[in-house]
């Protein structure tokens, strides 16, 4: 039987979440315990990867047991036995060519800038000192929305079989002391959101104009983008999927 499993991580103190030979990941973590609660070797299928230090507000698996149980319980102990990093919201019966990576339909994420210092949001949080021109990086992030080929914002040497990517949105809004980036695409290149939000705040600075930034979209030159940003403020936060 296959079932999908819904949960969501702070991922600080993971190296992201696939499995890696010298390191701890989220997929390790949660596959261990759930092999120690089930008595079954387990294996999760992950929505996507998220790099080292990325947060997850929703990441989907999928895992294949004979072992029948309680989903209501399994979730109770799974968490009881979880620190407090990571939380198991749900486990529902899919059919059994269900796949958690190849069905999903889009991603969203979200990256946080704060422009004051705030002890809270430290780990949580990219602190600009700089004055941003928001409006202007909505522009620049408008120009996403009919672009197609994301080369220029992909890590170098990724092996994928295409840099094309649909983007439905991409807008920055500012909520409480936090100016948030919200994208969502049918799927991201390896950095690409980090890449983005480091080039679309060398827009805010006034550092590249609209057209500039243009340029760096058609040129398929991760070097004329901008810096990437650090982990500690993306967040994968939506997966939609056709039922």
């Amino acid at each position: 039987m296959r079932y999908f499993i819904t949960f969501s991580y702070q991922g600080s103190s993971y190296h992201g979440w696939q499995r890696q030979p010298d390191a701890c990941s989220v997929q390790q973590t949660l596959e261990e315990a759930m092999e120690l609660l089930l008595k079954q070797k387990t294996e999760l299928v992950g929505a996507g990867r998220t790099d080292a230090g990325v947060h997850a507000k929703l990441m989907v698996a999928h895992f294949d047991t004979t072992v029948d149980f309680d989903a209501t319980e399994l979730i109770h102990r799974l968490n009881a036995y979880l620190d407090a990093s990571i939380a198991v919201a749900s486990i529902q019966k899919v059919h059994s060519d269900a796949h958690a990576r190849f069905d999903a339909l889009s991603r969203s994420y979200e990256y946080w800038v704060i422009q004051q210092k705030n002890p809270f949001l430290e780990q949580a949080a990219h602190y600009v000192i700089h004055s941003l021109d928001v409006e202007e990086m909505n522009k620049a992030a408008f120009l996403m929305i009919d672009h197609k080929d994301f080369e220029c914002f992909s890590k170098s040497n990724t092996d994928v079989y295409t840099y094309l990517c649909d983007v439905t949105k991409a807008e920055w809004k500012i909520i409480d002391e936090r100016l948030v980036f919200h994208i969502s695409a049918n799927r991201f290149l390896r950095n690409m959101v980090r890449a983005i939000v480091g080039t679309l705040l060398e827009v805010g600075k006034g550092k590249m104009t609209l057209d500039e930034f243009k340029a760096v979209l058609d040129s398929k030159d991760r070097r004329q983008a901008g810096a990437s940003v650090p982990a500690k403020g993306l967040y994968l936060t939506n997966i939609q999927y056709p039922y």
